[in-house]
């Protein structure tokens, strides 16, 4: 017979396996919407590891700018796909290639989440970033 204690938790630990896989399980069913605005060269594509040069605006579904490596005239170097950026640039980036312009579209669960980015990003908010693939390092 399980004791109050010993239930409150298994029921705790059951509870917080389920959230984790429910959470894991919707991030990976959400898909960035990538809108080709202008081609690349068609045959330089970034893989897993490669130290990219992006120019990127970002903005809220509504329109409003949070971001723009462009207003800075500083283009943005990352290393894609192994968690540097938000999950939707680590899946998109590497169907671009040099020299493509693309409008990303990403869902709240690919980029900041349920936390946001405090004073910027609402919760759960989808983003839209135009980018500009400069470069593989």
């Amino acid at each position: 017979m399980l004791t109050s204690s010993l239930f409150r938790r298994t029921l705790t630990q059951t509870c917080r396996r389920t959230f984790i896989s429910s959470a894991f399980s919707m991030s990976q069913n959400q898909e960035v919407k990538i809108e080709r605005i202008s081609p690349g060269d068609g045959k330089s594509f970034p893989s897993t590891g490669d130290l990219v040069t992006i120019h990127y605006v970002g903005t809220l579904e509504n329109g409003k700018k949070f971001d723009s490596s462009r207003d800075r005239n500083q283009p943005f170097q990352t290393y894609i796909g192994v968690g540097q950026v938000i999950q939707g640039w680590d899946q998109a980036i590497p169907k671009l290639s040099i020299g493509e312009i693309a409008r990303l579209t990403i869902p709240g669960p690919l980029a900041y989440g349920s936390r946001g980015f405090p004073n910027i990003i609402p919760p759960n908010a989808t983003l839209i970033f135009e980018v500009e693939l400069l470069g593989i390092n």
